[in-house]
C-alpha cells in the first residue's frame, strides 16, 4: 500500500519539536491501522492528538483517506479552529467540534479517536447499547458514556452536552452515529478503539444467531475495573505501550510511509 501524490506534503519535521514530531508519527501511524483493520470510512471520521505542552491538536486533512495520511500532512490547529502552521489543507468541521469540544475539558486526554464502523452504528442504534456478553464488553463498560444523536456535529451548542455526557469516561457511544474512544496516550486510545469495536461485532454476530444471550453476572461487571487494570497492567488507560511496538512493527511491514 502506498500513498497517493496528492497526499505527499513536504517534511515538516525540521520546523516543529522532537515531542510534536514523534506525536505526530504516531498519530498517522494510528490513522494508518484505523485503515488497515478496515474502520475507516472514506475520507470521513477523525482523530486528534494533543501537541505536547500546549493547547493545540492535530487532525486530519479533509479529502485524505486514512492510509494516505503522513506525519506532515496533519494540520495543527488551535482550540478555535485557526491553522496553526501552514497547510493547503482544510478540517472536518464536524470533526473539529467533537474533538475540540473533549480537549477543552479533558486536560487527561491526549488522543480522540471516532470512527463510524457497521458493527459500531449497528450497536450505536440499539436502546440497551453495548450489553454484558463478552470478555471485550467488561473493558468497555467499565468506562463507558452514551451521547444522543443530534445530527451532524455542526452546532457548537452540541459541544456543551457532549462533554457532559462524556464526563471522567474513556469510551462513548454515541447513539445512531459511531463509537468514540479517549485516552492520555495514542497507544491507549487506539486499544481501546480494538476493544470497542470487537465487542461490538461480538454483539452484532451473537444476536443474529437468534437465541438467548448469557449474560455477564452483575459482582463481575462491578469488579471490571480492577480486572482490566490487571491485565493490561495499567491503573490509568488500557495499558496500549504492551501492544503498540507490535502494531508499529505490522505497519512497517506493509505500510511504513506515514513517517514522512
Amino acid at each position: 500500500m502506498s500513498s497517493a501524490p496528492a497526499a505527499s506534503s513536504p517534511t515538516v519535521k525540521g520546523q516543529v519539536s522532537a515531542a510534536e514530531w514523534q506525536t505526530r508519527v504516531d498519530l498517522a501511524a494510528c490513522y494508518r491501522l484505523v485503515a488497515l483493520n478496515g474502520w475507516d470510512d472514506l475520507i470521513f471520521t477523525h482523530i486528534s492528538a494533543k501537541v505536547p505542552g500546549t493547547d493545540d491538536f492535530l487532525i486530519n486533512p479533509y479529502g485524505l483517506m486514512f492510509h494516505e495520511i503522513t506525519a506532515s500532512s496533519l494540520v495543527k490547529v488551535d482550540q478555535a479552529g485557526n491553522k496553526r502552521m501552514d497547510s493547503p489543507y482544510e478540517i472536518n468541521p464536524a470533526g473539529y467540534t467533537i474533538h475540540s469540544a473533549i480537549h477543552e475539558v479533558r486536560h487527561d486526554v491526549t488522543c480522540v479517536l471516532h470512527t463510524h464502523t457497521a458493527a459500531g452504528v449497528a450497536v450505536a442504534a440499539q436502546k440497551q447499547g453495548v450489553l454484558p456478553i463478552s470478555q471485550q464488553s467488561i473493558f468497555v463498560l467499565s468506562s463507558l458514556a452514551y451521547h444522543a444523536y443530534e445530527g451532524v456535529a455542526l452546532n457548537h451548542e452540541e459541544k456543551a452536552r457532549l462533554q457532559a455526557d462524556l464526563g471522567d469516561k474513556n469510551f462513548l457511544m454515541l447513539h445512531n452515529h459511531g463509537l468514540l474512544t479517549c485516552g492520555g496516550t495514542i497507544a491507549d486510545t487506539f486499544l481501546m478503539m480494538f476493544t470497542f469495536q470487537r465487542a461490538c461485532e461480538i454483539q452484532v454476530l451473537a444476536q443474529s444467531g437468534g437465541v438467548e444471550l448469557i449474560a455477564i453476572d452483575a459482582p463481575i461487571l462491578a469488579g471490571a475495573k480492577a480486572m482490566v487494570a490487571a491485565v493490561t497492567k495499567s491503573a490509568q488507560g488500557m495499558g496500549g505501550a504492551l501492544a503498540w511496538p507490535a502494531l508499529l512493527r505490522k505497519l512497517d511491514s506493509q505500510d511504513p510511509g506515514y513517517k514522512s
